[in-house]
């Protein structure tokens, strides 16, 4: 799991067909401080987060592929909280 933040929404005019009816958005994850720390990524969103929002995004392939409901999809990120506040001294 990573804290990130949503960046984009992303548009294709074709795509696996299991991400039909999936909103997908680009998250930049980022540190405690909001500072950007390696490579957006492309996440599912079920959750209807909105831009600059601070999420949680898991990696967990194999749930993602339960969620969409498809054992074949190249489906990897999704978005599993919307973050309200963060804590001082708690790690994230």
């Amino acid at each position: 799991m990573l804290l990130a933040r949503v960046e984009g929404n992303l548009t294709a005019t074709r795509k696996h067909p299991s991400f039909e009816g999936w909103r997908l958005v680009i998250c930049q994850p980022i540190d405690n401080a909001g500072t950007p720390e390696g490579v957006p990524q492309v996440a599912i969103d079920a959750h209807g987060a909105g831009m600059h929002q601070r999420v949680i995004i898991s990696s967990d392939g194999s749930a993602s592929r339960a969620a969409v409901k498809d054992p074949k999809s190249p489906v990897r990120w999704m978005i599993i909280g919307i973050v309200d506040e963060i804590e001082p001294g708690v790690p994230v």
